[in-house]
């Protein structure tokens, strides 16, 4: 009865922001639903791609469903992966080199092998190709926040793990009290940059040609590739369109108030002058709607679940030696299984792998070993010229909340918009100016790798304590003091951040920043990335598998010996909460 009593006075006090509320959860709930239907749609080899602006809605929906089922699958492996690797030291030295792995391998190193996998799992609906090009879209966001969770947690001041110490927080608790809300600020601007590299490879992951079969699913990525190929300006202007429209949409519904939300997680000891607002927050604050499934049905499972789990752990404590030692006896059987399906794998794929390799001559090791040096000059150049300005725009944009505002929304939209839908536009420009693809790549590098820089540095430069900021103006620090004692050691860690996931961005933009279709035509760059896109047009998968190696090999190495010693002179000398 206190529930029908509390519906019917809700009913009452509905606003028009409650039934628009309504209206968008439905308007999903519908698009989610016939999603679903294409997901389990007959499996067809080629989909025709309608090139008409009507069908772009339907087209930018399922792009939008699929970068939101990555990025649910993104979190949570940000979530376990970050947290296991910043508090087990035996695991670090293990899952860090490894996350670096497999961030530098390109997206057409996964694709061929994933593709013909899921779809031999479901050879009669598109249920393996939809869950390959969210996979897909999950290589090109994932890494990003994976490495900035993982910072974040290394750089909580001892201060506040002392506190979680002496309150006795368990590790639950330790969590979503210090852990998680420290990492917030970090991981919302990350999340924007990680949804940004998922677009990046929208049109590849949407539309891809292994051998001579042609993959296509509905979607704005696919109705970009399709007009690329088929040289229909007006349509690419069309699609350019929706996907503004959409990133815009996202910007506004979503990002604008996660950005806000995420201002009360920030780390200092005095109340910013000026605080960002989001009117999407402000209706959903005071919606009756999410304010009586809050109070209703949320609290109340929360507090039926609070007894269960407490007579869970009272069980667990009186029969404690007897879980004890069935939990060791378990883990020893669990983790033997484990070694030996993982050792059993890598065996497999190892011997794959040598025979592929076998078949690629001594002269083909040598272009390889060419092509990565010439690709390794060009990711060098796109990640210092990149450097040149968004350093310094981000350090504006971070530390005034008047440019944040203005510029958050441009930013978001030119950084999440898939650069390779543009490739062909500047390239245009570049060849009646006498330019070259040799040289352009490395512009086409950083339409989609300088706003990893850009978000970090602006996550790092919001992230600056204002007591800190009064301090130097009160000191009247001149500019360059100001850089060099607070503003470089405040965004330091988080520059780093940038540069690697930068780096690694510019190795797989590569591969489409050196070899770019225009209708018939082909414009192919001396690379390493042109030579991995080539080998998967023509099946060459022994080709393929060496360059990606070499690829691979070379940012670890990078990695390893150049920016580990950038993240531990990040977190000993220039860390502001050490």
């Amino acid at each position: 009865m206190s529930l029908i009593r509390s519906y019917i006075k809700l009913t009452r006090k509905v606003s028009w922001a409650d039934i628009l509320i309504l209206i968008s959860i439905s308007a999903v709930l519908y698009g989610v639903i016939h999603f679903g239907e294409n997901f389990k749609a007959e499996f067809k080899p080629l989909t025709e791609i309608d090139l008409s602006p009507l069908a772009l809605p339907e087209y930018s929906f399922f792009s939008l469903v699929r970068g939101f089922a990555a990025y649910a699958i993104s979190l949570l492996f940000t979530l376990v992966y970050g947290y296991i690797a910043a508090y087990n030291r035996r695991a670090e030295k293990i899952m860090v080199p490894f996350l670096d792995i497999l961030q530098s391998i390109p997206v057409l190193g996964f694709l061929p092998g994933l593709v013909i996998a899921l779809i031999a799992v479901f050879p009669h609906s598109n249920i393996g190709l939809e869950l390959a090009a969210i996979l897909m879209i999950f290589t090109g966001q994932v890494w990003n926040m994976t490495f900035s969770f993982y910072r974040s947690l290394q750089s909580i001041p001892n201060e506040l793990r002392e506190a979680a110490k002496v309150y006795r927080l368990n590790w639950w608790r330790r969590f979503t009290k210090l852990e998680l809300p420290y990492s917030t600020m970090g991981l919302v601007w990350n999340s924007m940059m990680s949804m940004a590299g998922g677009w990046f490879f929208l049109t590849i992951s949407e539309a891809f040609i292994i051998g001579d079969k042609d993959f296509r699913l509905p979607g704005i990525g696919s109705y970009m590739s399709a007009a690329i190929h088929d040289g229909n300006v007006p349509a690419m202007i069309y699609a350019v369109i929706a996907m503004s429209l959409m990133i815009i949409t996202v910007d506004q519904l979503l990002w604008k108030p996660l950005v806000m939300w995420a201002q009360k997680f920030k780390f200092e000891e005095t109340e910013a002058a000026i605080v960002p607002k989001s009117k999407v927050l402000d209706i959903l604050r005071s919606s009756h709607i999410i304010l009586f499934v809050r109070e209703k049905i949320i609290i109340p499972v929360i507090n039926f679940l609070k007894p269960l789990a407490t007579y869970t752990k009272n069980k667990i404590d009186n029969s404690e030696k007897r879980v004890a030692v069935f939990q060791k006896i378990f883990k020893s059987v669990v983790g033997w299984m484990f070694k030996l399906i993982f050792l059993s794998a890598a065996l497999y794929g190892s011997y794959k792998l040598l025979g592929l390799l076998i078949s690629v001559n001594i002269d083909e090791w040598k272009t390889i070993g060419v092509d990565l040096f010439l690709t390794f000059l060009r990711v060098c150049a796109a990640v210092v010229i990149g450097s040149l300005w968004t350093i310094p725009a981000g350090v504006a944009i971070g530390m005034n909340p008047r440019l944040s505002k203005i510029f958050q929304p441009v930013i978001q939209v030119v950084a999440s918009f898939p650069a390779p839908m543009l490739f062909p536009i500047v390239l245009l420009i570049l060849m009646k100016l006498g330019g070259s693809i040799e040289y352009g790549s490395i512009l086409l590098m950083m339409l989609g790798t300088q706003w990893y820089i850009l978000f970090n540095v602006i996550a790092g430069a919001m992230a600056i304590p204002s007591d800190l900021r009064e301090a130097a103006s009160i000191n009247r620090l001149s500019k360059f003091m100001k850089w060099k004692r607070l503003i470089l050691p405040g965004i330091f860690p988080s520059l780093v951040t940038g540069w690697v996931t930068a780096t690694g961005g510019a190795w797989n933009a590569s591969i489409v920043a050196e070899y770019v279709h225009f209708g018939n035509d082909v414009l192919a760059a001396t690379g390493l990335g042109a030579k991995i896109t080539l080998a998967t047009d023509v099946a060459n998968f022994g080709v393929l598998a060496a360059s990606v190696i070499a690829m691979s090999t070379t940012v670890v190495l990078i990695n390893r010996f150049f920016w580990k010693k950038l993240y531990v002179l990040a977190e000993e000398k220039y860390s502001l909460t050490k």
